[in-house]
């Protein structure tokens, strides 16, 4: 299947500072692909590249199976990280704008703009000025106006960040809801328990390149052999000194150990219950805060 926005070798550099070294990516159609990366990897100059708010150096964005066009900036819904608002405009006012600015007249955007109201528990707060919501608030305008004009694929950079809980669930919810209906959407973060969550694909970003791309859940399959949970009582201090161990993520009495392609999971355990008291050694699917911690460290 055709993707639906596909980067191949993008790169972008500022002087002698190689912002984006060398992406290459691809996002099937309705599915929720993450761009992952620790601050300061390359995100958000993808994203900007992506969107043409800057031109790549070298390589291709491409989009619904072709070189993008401007044509093909109308059909994306696009969540800077920047949340700019005016801050003196009525949310009414400022979402009218935003339609109008995206194609859609004032006659038909304000029925959806009541509806999108509605559907995130902002009715009641229409005709108040930007400036006298909350941080939360202003981030749920922000997302309607960036979907009044149903736009087929959703490119949010980091759009959890400095949500509450209540509210990141709501926006998960509703980018999980788009995906049902066929839309893709692709988004920004370091965050990776809710990338976990939410993710069908993902590419991993570290110093500017792509270090780890595709299904997330084929990823975890090529890695599972590798991931073992530990229970024990002892000196678990000592794991990451065992040979054939290339991580260790500790908790109280247990530990998550992810062992190097060429370990052998029998010959480790006899390392361990020489210092440690072992009640449980099995094979786990890793977690992706696992991949994400060893994919960085191998490309530093």
């Amino acid at each position: 299947m055709e993707p639906i926005l596909e980067l191949v070798d993008v790169k972008k550099s500022y002087g002698d500072f190689a912002a984006v070294a060398g992406v290459s990516m691809a996002v099937p159609p309705g599915s929720i692909f993450g761009l992952l990366g620790p601050n300061g990897a390359g995100k958000t100059t993808t994203i900007r590249m992506i969107m043409d708010i800057i031109a790549p150096d070298a390589g291709e964005v491409r989009f619904f199976g072709h070189p993008r066009t401007e044509k093909d900036l109308g059909r994306i819904g696009y969540l800077p990280e920047e949340r700019g608002l005016y801050r003196k405009m009525t949310v009414v006012d400022q979402l009218l704008f935003l339609a109008e600015i995206r194609g859609l007249p004032g006659r038909d955007a304000l029925p959806e703009i009541e509806r999108w109201l509605e559907r995130f528990e902002l009715a009641s707060w229409g005709k108040k000025k930007v400036e006298e919501l909350s941080k939360g608030m202003q981030q749920k305008v922000q997302l309607i106006g960036t979907v009044l004009h149903k736009p087929d694929i959703l490119i949010l950079d980091e759009p959890f960040s400095g949500l509450d809980p209540l509210n990141q669930e709501m926006f998960r919810e509703f980018l999980v809801e788009s995906r049902r209906q066929g839309k893709s959407v692709l988004f920004s973060t370091h965050g990776m328990e809710l990338a976990e969550k939410m993710c069908d694909h993902i590419c991993l970003i570290s110093h500017g390149r792509a270090v780890l791309t595709g299904e997330l859940a084929a990823i975890k399959r090529r890695l599972s052999g590798n991931s073992f949970r530990l229970v024990a009582d002892g000196d678990l201090a000592r794991l990451a000194a065992v040979p054939g161990v290339e991580q260790v993520l500790a908790q109280e009495r247990s530990a998550k150990l992810l062992l190097a392609p060429d370990a052998d999971g029998a010959a480790v355990l006899r390392q361990i219950v020489q210092f440690a008291d072992v009640r449980e050694f099995r094979s786990e699917e890793p977690e992706l805060e696992e991949i994400f911690i060893k994919a960085v460290r191998d490309a530093a």
